[in-house]
């Protein structure tokens, strides 16, 4: 069944654009004692990925990655110009972000969140930081990110506090296949 023609619950989402054309200038929060982050090499795995992607979007409709077969998935993953960066604290998976440099020379914060259980830990504006250095560190000339009203509420002001400035913001339609599981916010159902 083609992605047209599947069941699918419409969502509606308000989607902010957002840059950052220099490095952040100061003091720059760094990650909470006992936290580190690694970036997986050579590449995540598949099974890797979903663990991960699916842990993270869960409760925010990330649903692009979850439809895609396997197949199709590790060949996104085996692009050199993507690189997947996990965060680990006292022994546990606590989140991870994605880079994607495929639009070099600016780079895209392409996924970005902690675990559920991680949230309100401390962790996420260390993450965010540590993101943002691992983009400059290569030189880039930009860096970029969106997020969306089915994120976390507190996304758009973390990003706006750590340097990022608004682009735009539109409206999109989403098309959820009702295959993958998701639980859909009743607030976002059209």
């Amino acid at each position: 069944m083609s992605a047209g023609t599947e069941d699918a619950v419409r969502v509606a989402v308000d989607v902010t654009f957002l840059r950052m054309d220099r490095p952040p200038q100061g003091v720059v929060p760094g990650l909470p004692a006992g936290a580190a982050v690694e970036r997986l090499r050579p590449r995540a795995s598949v099974r890797q990925y979903r663990f991960l992607y699916d842990t993270v979007g869960q409760d925010h409709v990330w649903w692009l990655r979850r439809a895609l077969a396997d197949a199709e998935l590790d060949e996104v993953l085996a692009s050199p110009a993507l690189s997947v960066h996990v965060l680990h604290r006292a022994g546990q998976v606590c989140g991870f972000y994605e880079l994607d440099r495929r639009p070099w020379p600016v780079v895209n914060l392409a996924y970005f969140g902690l675990f559920p259980a991680a949230i309100g830990g401390g962790l996420g504006t260390g993450l965010l930081h540590h993101a943002i250095h691992a983009a400059w560190a290569e030189r880039c000339a930009a860096l970029t990110v969106n997020t969306c009203t089915a994120d976390h509420p507190r996304a758009l002001p973390n990003y706006l506090r750590a340097g990022f400035q608004r682009l735009r913001t539109v409206r999109e339609e989403w098309p959820v296949p009702t295959r993958l599981g998701l639980t859909i916010p009743a607030p976002l159902v059209i």
